[in-house]
């Protein structure tokens, strides 16, 4: 016990702070591993930040994803959508909802794409790139397309 600095409840404090490390490590893993999160939409053509979308879960235990920041001003109307939509704000708006685990990722919702004003099925939306990406992939009729989004860290 020479020398070694011990914390006044028992312990040692190294052991306290190497135990608190550990048990942390996993926390920033798992954030890693799922797509519950802020991420940034990208223009197709140009590349550029669109939206700030939050993937979260449902009520119903489903993940889903709004949007919640409109980064470019031709994001922040939906003025291609139909309906009460049109016009509308598309800051809150749900943009895919009831995706439900799949192998290798979630999938079987829907989706809507505001700057079009299209709907579609959700064939998977999958982690890349160690977690920092998510490629969403949805169908409309027999026609699928890819959108790469990146993590908002």
């Amino acid at each position: 016990m020479r020398g070694e600095y011990r914390h006044p409840e028992g312990g040692p404090m190294r052991t306290k702070l190497i135990a608190l490390l550990v048990l942390g490590l996993p926390l920033v893993a798992s954030a890693q591993n799922s797509p519950l999160g802020r991420w940034k939409t990208l223009d197709d053509e140009t590349g550029k930040v669109m939206t700030v979308t939050e993937v979260y879960e449902a009520k119903n235990g489903t993940l889903a994803a709004k949007i919640v920041e409109a980064v470019n001003s031709a994001a922040a109307t939906c003025a291609k959508c139909s309906g009460k939509q049109k016009g509308q704000s598309t800051v809150g708006m749900n943009i895919l909802w009831n995706l439900k685990p799949i192998a290798g990722g979630w999938g079987g919702g829907q989706g809507f794409k505001p700057s079009s004003g299209d709907s579609f099925k959700v064939k998977s939306v999958k982690l890349v790139d160690g977690g920092n990406k998510l490629e969403v992939t949805g169908c409309k009729f027999v026609f699928c397309r890819s959108a790469t989004w990146v993590r908002a860290h």
